[in-house]
């Protein structure tokens, strides 16, 4: 179990602190393991919306990056990145058009498109621009979202071809592999469906089809089923939900929210409760069913946060264990990493002092990432 760091007492919490040689770590191991299955690895920025990591992915392999909205992609775009998927079954209006126009006149552009409508309204929009980009076709596998049956997807595909579109391939998200136990049935139900449409697109003419899967729990499975590329986007931080589904360890987190201990209840047999100067605000509040609690905590595994408020966790220490103390900072580890990004303007980049990064040390300050695609939902 990854030990507590000491936190500079130059940060204000709460602070959002990424440890860059765990980051380091997780996204080279993910990149060896892909490319050792044979598949190709477009992570999703959506998770970090940060430049300065998608460098750090792609000098690692990957073969682009995995957006979410038009917004995100403009901002990548600009950074540098030369090939970027919408993975998102877009309807486009108006204003959105000229910006995809824009967008695909920079960079390889791919986006999603889940029916017959949507292939049509997106060729009508751009109009004589259409064959600027590609388009995939979004699959249910599982997760009762958006997604095309498989079996209705050459329709969709036959559509955006007649209405002068280039069809790339096929991708779908298994949601439905956040959960214990969950990713095994997940990846095969992907594998299933993109199988089952790839069958019927290639017998109506389309060929070298991309198929695109992949979330963190199913990048986790050794087989690679039938998908040529995936899309994972937690991997990079881990956080708790990661954590109770045995996807990591408590030394695979890149990313926690220092914070500092506001008030206290000490219990007479040790342990108590402890209120920290974080809250959904912050941390977001996603929680769950299945989940033990609203966020863990870094260096104590038995603790969890049991109430968020918008600027305060409760963080109930079990008996037996040590109350921290007031103006004491902490590191809070948020169930879903994806929200917390979005939440700020900047994250603290943070390096324990020497070699070793186990054991009790303290954190130096190394730099300061700007979040460049934060709030750009549209």
């Amino acid at each position: 179990m990854a030990a507590s760091v000491a936190i500079p007492d130059t940060v204000q919490t709460p602070e959002v602190l990424i440890d860059l040689d765990i980051l380091q770590r997780n996204i080279n191991a993910l990149a060896r393991a892909v490319a050792s299955r044979g598949q190709r690895l477009r992570p999703h920025a959506k998770t970090h919306k940060i430049p300065q990591i998608a460098e750090l992915q792609m000098a690692a392999g990957a073969r682009g990056l995995t957006v979410a909205t038009v917004g995100e992609a403009e901002v990548f775009a600009r950074n540098g990145v030369q090939d970027l998927f919408i993975a998102y079954p877009l309807w486009v209006g108006g204003p959105m058009a000229p910006r995809l126009k824009a967008l695909g006149g920079k960079t390889r552009l791919r986006v999603g498109v889940d029916s017959v409508e949507g292939a049509r309204n997106l060729a009508e929009r751009l109009g004589a621009d259409a064959g600027i980009l590609e388009v995939m076709i979004e699959l249910d596998s599982g997760h009762r979202r958006s997604g095309a049956a498989p079996d209705a997807a050459a329709e969709v595909a036959r559509a955006a071809r007649a209405a002068g579109l280039r069809v790339a391939g096929l991708f779908t998200f298994p949601g439905h592999s956040y959960g214990p136990g969950a990713a095994r049935g997940a990846a095969d139900d992907e594998s299933r469906v993109l199988s089952e449409a790839a069958r019927d697109l290639r017998a109506a003419g389309f060929r070298d089809l991309e198929l695109s899967g992949g979330s963190t729990p199913t990048a986790h499975t050794p087989d690679p089923g039938a998908a040529t590329e995936v899309r994972p986007g937690v991997y990079i931080f881990n956080d708790a939900q990661q954590l109770e589904m045995g996807h990591c360890g408590f030394a695979d987190i890149a990313l926690t929210v220092a914070s500092t201990v506001v008030s206290r209840r000490p219990h007479a047999q040790g342990g108590g409760q402890a209120v920290l100067d974080a809250g959904t605000k912050v941390l977001g509040g996603d929680r769950p069913a299945w989940a033990s609690g609203f966020a863990r905590i870094l260096g104590s595994p038995e603790s969890h946060v049991t109430a968020l408020s918008e600027h305060h966790a409760t963080v109930d220490f079990p008996e037996g264990s040590r109350l921290p103390g007031y103006g004491e900072k902490l590191q809070v580890i948020p169930n879903h990493v994806c929200l917390v990004p979005n939440l700020v303007d900047a994250v603290t980049v943070v390096q324990r002092h020497g070699a070793d990064t186990e054991g009790d040390r303290t954190y130096r300050i190394v730099d300061r990432w700007a979040v460049a695609a934060r709030g750009r939902n549209n």
